[in-house]
Parts: C-alpha cells; sequence; structure tokens
C-alpha cells in the first residue's frame, strides 16, 4: 500500500496510506481531511480538489487534460505544480507522493 504525504493548508504535514488504483482525492477524502472539498466526487467538474504537487514528483504524473487544465484556470492558488487531485491515480510508483492542498478559492 503506498504512501502520501498531505501537508494541510496551515502547513501540518502527516503521512497516510492508500489504496493503489484511487484516485489521490479519493486517499486524501478516505483519510479524514476536511478541508479537500472535492464537490464534484472526482468528475473534474469543479476546481475543489485543487492541489499542489511535489515538484520531484511532476514528471511520474499523467498529462494533464484540456478539461483540467481549464478548471484550474479559474484557481487564483494555480501555479505550475497545481493538478486536480480526481485526475491524479494513486499507483505504487507514486509511494512517497507529497501534495499540499491548495488555498480554497
Amino acid at each position: 500500500m503506498p504512501k502520501l504525504i498531505v501537508v494541510t493548508r496551515e502547513g501540518e504535514e502527516r503521512e497516510v496510506m492508500g489504496d493503489a488504483g484511487l484516485s489521490v482525492m479519493e486517499v486524501i477524502r478516505d483519510s479524514g481531511f476536511d478541508e479537500l472539498l472535492a464537490i464534484c466526487g472526482g468528475c473534474c467538474s469543479c476546481a475543489t480538489c485543487h492541489i499542489h504537487v511535489d515538484p520531484e514528483f511532476a514528471a511520474k504524473l499523467p498529462p494533464m487534460s484540456e478539461d483540467e487544465n481549464d478548471l484550474l484556470d479559474s484557481s487564483s492558488d494555480r501555479d505550475e505544480r497545481s493538478r486536480l487531485s480526481c485526475q491524479v491515480q494513486f499507483t505504487n510508483a507514486l509511494d512517497g507522493l507529497r501534495i499540499t492542498i491548495a488555498a480554497e478559492d
């Protein structure tokens, strides 16, 4: 079971374990982080699961879809490390992935 390191908006860092095959959003939600709203439930139709990915893992992620890119454009906290956590599949190759939950828009 791969490990995910989650940094909250307040800067608290917590390690959680998640099942490979879930989205990063599902792992975060199932681990009890209330600040990641994920209002659309993972359908890539909002941007409330916005995260910042540690640069060390950027090359290991799948390319961003046009829909994901368009949704992230609506966020004032977007940067080069931004992704929607519902669009990132959590795999064994991402063991140790460190993400920061983005500021709420």
